[in-house]
């Protein structure tokens, strides 16, 4: 058997594993997979960001899951990493070291640069892709959006923004057990078109070229569709139009969140934030004129695992 991989991605509203080897045609061969909802971020939108007790507990609790899961595998090497939630929490290195003592495992924080980078390395490892060579990649998470554009299959520029779901969510909803209201989308959109123009992404691609978008996001929008249709995410189309993002978001923002978390195909720790993630993505699309997103599985944790796979 060839030799494995773990990584753990700790992300403000989720911690993910994926266990892979190197597949024969020097791909990535997926052998395990898992997404624990643990939203350690709460409070990630305060002026001075603190994880809190609960958080930290489910997060370790999490943690210790995921690397129960890889031990069947003995993996070569286990990587855990953290993005927004960690990286900008005041209490981060303590954390860091709760997971130290009780894992022996050291937690690497990504900067948004590396985050971004690793992110788009994930993306070339996608049979799907394989023929697209200028393209953008979008990865909204909780705690930021990341943003790269391709070009020949390299990334030319990225750009890593504190849009994440939970974070806007908690700077723009009063009541997130309310309705989503047209304001609130309002306010969201108005920021998120400041915070794109001030960044200086340029979208800079010729008209109609592709966006992927990766993400739990995009992937959920692709879970409620196929739950409504009663057949697998496989079987849905890799593109989300636009029109279908403001469809959902219609429907689902016109309900209050106990009738949200009643929604099939929609997670009901993601309920109150996916109004919001909606949202964002409509504005991200009408900044960028895209009329849809093509979906990618094949985000930072594949990126993780061919850059852990290279130095075995």
């Amino acid at each position: 058997m060839n030799p494995s991989v773990a990584v753990i991605d700790i992300g403000s509203n989720s911690i993910k594993i994926l266990v892979a080897q190197r597949a024969a045609n020097d791909g990535v061969e997926v052998l395990k997979y898992r997404t624990i909802d643990t939203r350690i971020s709460a409070g990630i939108s305060s002026a001075t960001p603190r994880l809190s007790e609960d958080g930290m507990t489910g997060g370790l609790e999490a943690i210790r899951a995921l690397l129960a899961d890889a031990a069947p595998f003995s993996p070569t090497r286990t990587v855990l990493v953290a993005t927004s939630a960690v990286r900008d929490a005041a209490n981060g290195p303590e954390f860091r070291e709760r997971v130290r003592a009780a894992t022996g495992q050291t937690i690497r924080i990504l900067t948004g640069d590396e985050e971004a980078n690793l992110i788009g390395r994930g993306l070339t490892c996608d049979p799907a892709l394989a023929t697209l060579r200028d393209f953008y990649v979008f990865d909204l998470g909780g705690g930021s959006l990341e943003c790269l554009t391709f070009r020949d299959r390299q990334v030319t520029q990225t750009v890593s923004l504190q849009l994440g779901c939970v974070r806007l969510t908690e700077k723009f909803i009063p009541d997130p057990a309310a309705t989503f209201s047209t304001e609130s989308a309002q306010r969201i959109t108005a920021h998120c078109a400041d915070a794109l123009a001030r960044s200086g992404f340029e979208f800079n691609l010729p008209p109609g070229s592709v966006a992927v978008g990766t993400g739990g996001t995009v992937t959920t929008v692709r879970t409620i569709l196929a739950a409504r249709r009663g057949v697998g995410l496989e079987a849905t189309a890799s593109d989300v139009d636009l029109a279908t993002l403001r469809s959902l978001l219609h429907e689902l923002g016109a309900l209050p969140l106990a009738a949200r978390r009643q929604v099939p195909g929609l997670p009901a720790a993601r309920a109150d934030v996916f109004p919001t993630a909606l949202a964002t993505l409509i504005a991200l699309a009408e900044r960028g004129r895209f009329t849809s997103f093509r979906h990618s599985l094949f985000n930072l944790r594949y990126g993780l695992v061919a850059e852990a796979l290279d130095t075995l």
